[in-house]
């Protein structure tokens, strides 16, 4: 998995693939109904002044067959008596675009200048105008019709004005109550969605959880789930990975249990026997050359023996410490002195920097503790002993009592440094050994309360630090 956090990643997708798309079309939905109801409004509203100009422009036919004077008198009538002029203006305009007459009175305001009343006069039909009104700033619709005299001459229009500004009042509370309906949806589908995300990812957390101390080597965990559907079946089929693992694990420790029982028995006979016949003074060179190979591989073989114990004791349960007040400083440099002498022997030079403070004594297990520092000694000896150095210091830090033991060989691989502690892990070394000593001194070392770091060393090689606290 990557190192974005699941939960906001999965959760991020599914809003973005349900929540946002509802959304998206939602706000088309109630863009698209605004605009419909907008359209219908003022369609409606148009039609309405188309009518009733042409309506009135009909009646006044009779008018306009008679003399100027009886047509401006008989608009100067209508327009007195005009009964809508509370919502519509009713205005006569001449040809020359002046105000002549209009339902608000002789003196209703300057003259209007939109462009349907030219219109009008150049096209001699109706034209409409929906705006902003030049002279108030207030929007409006007008609707103007030519007035045609009888020898054809357009002696002026007829225009009938309304303000939009209820019908726009009207239009908003629509607009509005598509918002609102958005917004209800999309509260609902987001509590909907957050209820539903959140049944998926919280065993999904338990499944991760549980996967997770399954690799870190607790087999045979299992995860509860109530939920019986596609993720209860994930569950079910982890839970019985983890059961055969630990089976498979289980059958694995009582194997290497039983083996190196098994193995101790005749290895301590060639190892008796071995220093027996090495002590007789009648073999030949060649015969005690093979002798002393004998010994040394059958200690090896012991060796081995005894990490395949102690790791099947630590996997079982039966891994025991024997805790008492140590000087550890002296256990630490007895194991150094002791394997110093066999670095030199191998053409392995071993630095001691003696400590310039006293190191106080601590609760461990010193039999564990001078296993430990053996161990990694000899992980140092077989793994960097090309370097030829290996320097070994242990100093009081901070309440801890720190070991370290550097060897100056090829290092660790990048890649395999999280690995090493594993156990059977042995990587890209070519070295002789099991892979479980490094596990088990981590083992032994966490359960002092400590820790055991590996990390290359600047300038090449591989640096073990241990730390053991002082007061427990």
């Amino acid at each position: 998995m990557g190192k974005l956090k699941r939960g906001g990643s999965l959760r991020h997708r599914w809003m973005l693939n349900t929540v946002g798309v509802a959304t998206a079309l939602g706000l088309v939905c109630a863009v698209a109904v605004t605009m419909a109801f907008y359209a219908y409004y003022y369609s409606n509203m148009e039609s309405d002044l188309r009518r009733r100009a042409q309506e009135t422009t009909d009646f006044f036919e009779d008018y306009l067959n008679r003399s100027y004077n009886e047509y401006y008198q008989s608009c100067i009538t209508y327009a007195q008596t005009f009964e809508e002029r509370n919502s519509i203006e009713l205005q006569f305009i001449d040809a020359r675009g002046r105000l002549v007459v209009s339902s608000y009175g002789s003196w209703a305001g300057a003259s209007p200048t939109t462009e349907d009343i030219a219109a009008s006069v150049s096209t001699r039909g109706i034209s409409t105008f929906v705006g902003q009104d030049p002279a108030t700033g207030e929007r409006i619709m007008a609707v103007s019709s030519p007035m045609i005299y009888s020898n054809g001459e357009v002696i002026g229009v007829l225009r009938y004005v309304t303000s939009t500004r209820t019908m726009d009042l009207q239009i908003l509370q629509v607009a509005m109550l598509a918002a609102l309906a958005l917004a209800v949806v999309v509260v609902v589908l987001l509590i909907s969605n957050s209820y539903l995300i959140r049944s998926i990812l919280v065993p999904i957390d338990q499944i991760t959880e549980k996967a997770k101390m399954i690799a870190a080597g607790s087999y045979g965990a299992q995860i509860q789930t109530q939920y019986d559907d596609e993720i209860g079946e994930l569950a079910e089929t982890i839970n019985e990975m983890s059961s055969k693992i630990s089976q498979n694990e289980k059958m694995q420790t009582e194997f290497i249990s039983s083996l190196s029982h098994e193995l101790r028995t005749p290895l301590t006979a060639i190892n008796g026997w071995s220093e027996t016949l090495l002590f007789d003074q009648r073999l030949d060179e060649q015969t005690r050359r093979g002798m002393k190979i004998i010994h040394t591989e059958s200690q090896r073989l012991t060796e081995m023996v005894m990490e395949l114990l102690d790791f099947t004791r630590l996997q079982d349960g039966r891994f025991t410490l024997n805790m008492e007040s140590t000087d550890i400083w002296s256990e630490f440099e007895d194991t150094v002195y002791m394997y110093g002498s066999r670095l030199s022997q191998e053409g392995i030079r071993l630095v001691f920097t003696d400590s310039d403070e006293g190191i106080p004594q601590i609760l461990c297990d010193p039999k564990r503790m001078r296993q430990v520092f053996w161990n990694i000694l000899d992980n140092a000896a077989k793994h960097g002993g090309d370097g030829k150095q290996i320097d070994v210091s242990m100093k009081l830090e901070e309440g801890f009592v720190v070991a370290r033991i550097r060897d100056y060989g090829h290092g660790i691989p990048a890649d395999e440094l999280p690995l090493v502690k594993r156990k059977f892990y042995k990587g890209s070394s070519k070295a002789r050994g099991s892979g479980i000593g490094l596990a088990v001194c981590d083992e032994i070392v966490a359960l002092h309360g400590g820790t055991l770091e590996l990390e290359n060393a600047p300038g090449g090689g591989t640096l073990v630090t241990v730390r053991l606290p002082v007061a427990q």
